[in-house]
């Protein structure tokens, strides 16, 4: 009888982390940029564009300098739906192009907070977090399709 309490509550634990992950996994991210940037908006390809390599510009010709978090759900959901590659794939395309001299590493932040403060001081920098920062130092970005 005990066995089966185990095994029942088990499951349940299971069923409960694999909704969590799938939740996290739904997520979409917030684009956050200096509040000098003159755009709004960015589509989806020019966002793609930025965090790939393939431009360096914002829509209306101003530089943009794109910035990442180290790792974690929200870099990895970013990934996913932004960029379509995984950390490896990311992290290799990157090192490829600073190997090859067609560009450098992005720039990686372990926190959230340290993306916002140097998105924030940094003129024409562009990255993401998880939602809505509270503070005002910060532009967030509607991506269009």
């Amino acid at each position: 009888m005990r066995s089966m309490r185990s095994k029942t509550a088990t499951r349940v634990f299971i069923l409960l982390v694999l909704l969590g992950c799938a939740r996290v996994w739904a997520q979409d991210v917030t684009i956050v940029a200096n509040k000098e940037v003159k755009v709004s908006q960015i589509s989806q390809a020019q966002l793609h564009d930025l965090f790939t390599g393939t431009r360096s510009r914002f829509g209306d010709g101003s530089h943009a300098l794109p910035v990442v978090l180290k790792g974690g759900p929200v870099h990895e959901v970013f990934l996913r739906n932004h960029v379509g590659d995984s950390p490896d794939e990311f992290r290799n395309r990157w090192r490829k192009m600073a190997f090859t001299g067609e560009g450098s590493m992005l720039k990686e932040f372990v926190s959230e907070a340290a993306l916002l403060e140097y998105v924030a001081a940094t003129a024409g920098a562009i990255g993401y977090v998880s939602r809505k920062p509270e503070a005002s130092n910060v532009k967030v970005l509607e991506i269009t399709h």
